[in-house]
């Protein structure tokens, strides 16, 4: 079968791969019919995450329909049912699952010790990320094994196109979390720094939360366009302004009651010195994530607000505001979102015309074409804000 592979950094190619067999009694094999590059597979492209080996299939954004069971799947579904497929691979039996912590799943990652040894304590495994993510194939692919079918795997029984449930499987759940996390309360102002899929999702989220003004951050002004156009936020483009003053200026002096970092790792800063030297650091391995979203938002908050960090980290980070965390009574809250505990409501919200998550779709291409996917949507070329691959 053809699949969109990890060849080496800033390298992707479609090639020729196995295809998928049922290995345990709750896999499933799905035949995949939408996938989509997400900006944390920027990561692996660019190199910033490790244990990624030359063939490795890309790739946890998918949906498609299950081709093969194993004798011991659970809920009900069967050879036919078309799926959406979330990111997090979760048993649903242990603790942290009970707990609805999917993305902490304590018996996914069968590589659990390769990342301890970067965390401490392992995530669940996750799609197409890494062997320290557990080593599984992506959905980048004409079909995948999916592990524990039963708990990850949720059948789409109406006639809803894949464009509007397929990001049910990562940034949508993802956004949605990330405005969970601030504990809005009805008039809120919720600042959101990022405008890719996650921003433009916990922006809308914000809103769907009782939020009464959102503010999104980003440079891109067809990105922030559409943030303005689809979500009803304000905006701020921070090369052309001081973030922290703006936003001052917006809340009366006192600071968005929430923020959001909805970039992670890989952010830029508009002072090309301070770029450089986070940049610089990152490069020699002194730092592997550049905080400059995630200090910015815990700058901005006010007094005894929330920040919510939901963009992608995978290490350490320099310079954390530490005194203004400490002593603004901030409060922060992440994770890899627990995208199983969502998909069902957010389903019913897609039903009910509350949000159509397919606004963020710019260009849809061939599996063939992913190579020149992920060089569009690394470069920011085309106005391209999401990528969605049919195999």
């Amino acid at each position: 079968m053809k699949a969109n592979c990890w060849m080496a950094p800033n390298r992707v190619a479609v090639e020729d791969v196995p295809e998928p067999r049922i290995l345990n009694p709750r896999d499933a094999v799905v035949r995949v019919t939408s996938s989509a590059i997400c900006g944390s597979d920027l990561h692996l492209l660019d190199g910033f995450i490790p244990t990624m080996k030359r063939g490795d299939v890309l790739g946890h954004e998918f949906m498609g329909e299950i081709v093969e069971l194993g004798q011991g799947v659970r809920d009900g579904l069967r050879v036919g049912d078309r799926v959406v497929v979330a990111f997090p691979i979760a048993c649903g039996d242990c603790v942290s699952c009970q707990r609805g912590l999917y993305s902490v799943c304590e018996n996914s990652n069968p590589n659990a010790a390769m990342a301890e040894l970067a965390m401490g304590h392992t995530p669940a495994g996750i799609f197409g990320y890494s062997h320290m993510m557990g080593g599984y194939a992506g959905g980048q692919a004409e079909y995948v094994r999916v592990p524990y079918a039963d708990v990850g795997a949720l059948k789409i029984e109406d006639d809803l196109p894949d464009e509007q449930v397929l990001f049910l499987s990562d940034v949508l759940p993802t956004g949605y979390m990330a405005a969970e996390l601030c504990d809005i309360r009805p008039g809120d102002t919720v600042a959101v720094w990022g405008a890719g899929p996650v921003g433009q999702f916990a922006a809308a989220s914000a809103y769907l939360l009782g939020a009464g003004s959102v503010i999104v951050i980003d440079r891109f002004p067809y990105r922030l366009r559409l943030a303005r156009d689809k979500v009803g936020a304000e905006t701020i483009n921070y090369e052309q302004t001081d973030v922290l003053d703006t936003l001052r200026e917006m809340t009366a002096g006192r600071g968005p009651d929430a923020c959001i970092d909805a970039v992670g790792m890989e952010s830029h800063h508009a002072s090309a010195a301070l770029h450089a030297y986070d940049r610089t650091k990152q490069a020699v391995r002194a730092e592997t994530d550049r905080p400059h979203a995630l200090r910015e938002a815990i700058l901005s908050c006010r007094n005894g607000g929330t920040v919510a960090a939901i963009g992608a980290y995978g290490g350490f980070v320099d310079k954390f505001p530490m005194g203004r965390f400490m002593n603004g009574s901030l409060t922060m809250r992440s994770g890899q979102a627990h995208v199983q505990r969502y998909m069902r409501p957010l389903l019913e919200r897609i039903r009910k015309g509350e949000i159509d998550p397919s606004f963020v779709i710019t260009h849809t291409l061939r599996l063939e074409d992913a190579p020149q996917g992920y060089d569009t949507f690394k470069n920011k070329q085309d106005d391209c804000l999401k990528v969605v691959l049919k195999p």
